[in-house]
């Protein structure tokens, strides 16, 4: 975790939400400046600190509303700190909670030195990512539909369908398979939905395909190359990254997409781990993916997993197998290069 140390005359915590924010300057005495509540306007905002401009730090907590003023801090050339919203969970808890009170937790944080830093993603790329999430949840709703079908032919004990109705030409006669008029209109509307869906995603696949291209095509097509990292899984791992040069090692890559444990010791006892949910969740599902897409027709890399197995067991072979495919994606994108088989087993 990396804290920001600079120092600064003025450091400006915010406890933001979607209409307000709550606003708290100190010096670098720790002397409280201005505490105000306002409402989150740019120009109130900018008006609010003018007088400390000459040397000012902003900092928020990493929540869905930091996007503004972070793109407003770049453009006006002042200092933007995101900060982790899971370290500052525990950094700065307390008995007594309000915006007040947060804000200038948040400042003294930033004097202090104590801040831990979130990647600020910058606008490039950003709705690109947010529109490959949004792509990522119309997938598990298309999912639902599909679940639903098979769930309610269980549901009246019929007999299996015998197809995969994800295909769209085998969704034909499978409404007309339930007597029931309301649980055939049911079916029906499932279908329909399961139709759009799958001409919506399709287009948007391929028009996301086209915008990563634009972007950085290099490094894209650098990830196609490794084998189970299709269109899909290329596109998540390229915008979850944005810029491979943020991570310094390869350990902070792999403990970023969740796929090492943190050791939770104390007094040289071990007492389990923690720090599951810090990372990227995006990451660590493409990564597991990827994994199991990895051993499709692959004769080298099925061998590989059950040496794996024996060693380690079934269900941790695969995460060994996405850790190393997550190792073999960062010094692909570090030295640019391309995917080779012999070198990566030899690894």
């Amino acid at each position: 975790m990396r804290f920001y140390t600079k120092q600064h005359e003025f450091y400006c915590g915010i406890d933001l939400h979607a209409k307000t924010m709550y606003l708290c300057i100190i010096n670098q005495e720790g002397d409280i400046l201005l505490h105000r509540n306002m409402r989150t306007d740019p120009e109130v905002f900018l008006r609010a600190i003018a007088p400390y401009r000459q040397d000012i730090v902003v900092a928020v907590e990493c929540i869905f509303t930091w996007y503004w003023i972070a793109d407003l801090c770049d453009r006006e050339h002042i200092p933007f700190v995101l900060g982790h919203a899971l370290y500052m969970k525990a950094i700065h808890g307390g008995k007594a909670k309000n915006d007040k009170i947060d804000a200038h937790k948040i400042a003294v944080l930033l004097r202090g030195g104590m801040m831990p830093m979130a990647y600020v993603y910058p606008p490039e790329m950003r709705s690109t990512r947010d529109l490959l999430r949004r792509r990522m949840h119309l997938t598990r709703k298309r999912a639902e539909l599909l679940a639903h079908v098979q769930n309610t032919n269980h549901q009246y004990n019929l007999p299996d369908i015998g197809k995969r109705i994800a295909k769209k030409s085998n969704r034909v006669g499978v409404a007309e398979r339930f007597p029931d008029e309301s649980v055939r209109k049911s079916i029906e509307l499932d279908l329909n939905l399961l139709n759009y869906y799958d001409q919506l995603l399709l287009h948007l696949e391929h028009e996301l395909s086209l915008i990563a291209k634009t972007h950085d095509a290099d490094s894209y097509f650098r990830l196609r190359s490794i084998p189970g990292i299709g269109r899909i899984l290329g596109l998540v791992i390229l915008y979850e990254i944005h810029d491979i040069n943020r991570f310094e090692r390869v350990q902070d890559f792999v403990s970023y997409c969740r796929l090492v444990k943190s050791a939770k010791e104390s007094a040289g006892k071990r007492m389990g781990s923690s720090g599951k949910k810090i990372g990227n969740v995006h990451l660590k599902w493409a990564f597991s993916e990827a994994a199991v897409l990895f051993l499709r027709r692959n004769t080298d890399a099925r061998k590989y997993r059950e040496k794996l197995a024996k060693k380690h067991g079934k269900a941790k072979s695969l995460t060994i197998l996405a850790h190393k495919l997550a190792r073999t994606v960062y010094y692909l994108l570090k030295r640019k290069e391309v995917f080779d088989m012999n070198t990566f087993f030899q690894r």
